[in-house]
């Protein structure tokens, strides 16, 4: 009884896992992708290593988890997290999607960071940790979404 409660446990949280990336950060891309058509906002595809990737565990801390990122996004953009962990449980169905969109993509680092029209054409790509802080990046996202209004 013990291992079918432990087993439905993970499978739950694998579950848990797969619907949301943490406030505000979708994992599901069909459905991110989707909701960027229906509320025409462009979608900025994280690709990261969350539990082994320094650089990528930097973007989050110093960037996508700041306030004045999240209350940009918020508005601004779907935030699109596709991450390929080591040591965290992830769905097989999650596992498999975000390795097909890595192969889709071409992703050779991370993290990488792509920022995609609402129908998905991309507008830029990133590779690698950017310094300045959450307030810096949002002056970066304004000038990859201005040059193309």
């Amino acid at each position: 009884m013990r291992k079918i409660l432990t087993t439905a446990l993970f499978a739950l949280l694998g579950l848990q896992a797969s619907l949301s990336a943490g406030e505000g950060w979708m994992t599901d891309f069909k459905a991110a992708k989707a909701k960027a058509v229906a509320e025409n906002k462009p979608m900025l595809l994280d690709f990261t290593g969350s539990d082994w990737c320094p650089p990528c565990m930097m973007m989050d801390k110093e960037i996508f988890s700041q306030e004045a990122f999240m209350d940009y996004a918020e508005d601004r953009l779907v935030l699109v997290k596709l991450d390929f962990p080591r040591q965290k449980e992830q769905s097989s169905e999650l596992r498999r999607q975000n390795q097909t969109l890595a192969q889709a993509y071409r992703i050779e680092g991370f993290p990488t960071i792509m920022v995609l029209s609402p129908e998905g054409e991309l507008l830029e790509r990133t590779t690698g940790y950017r310094r300045g802080g959450a307030e810096k990046y949002v002056d970066y996202i304004e000038q990859i979404l201005a040059s193309v209004e």
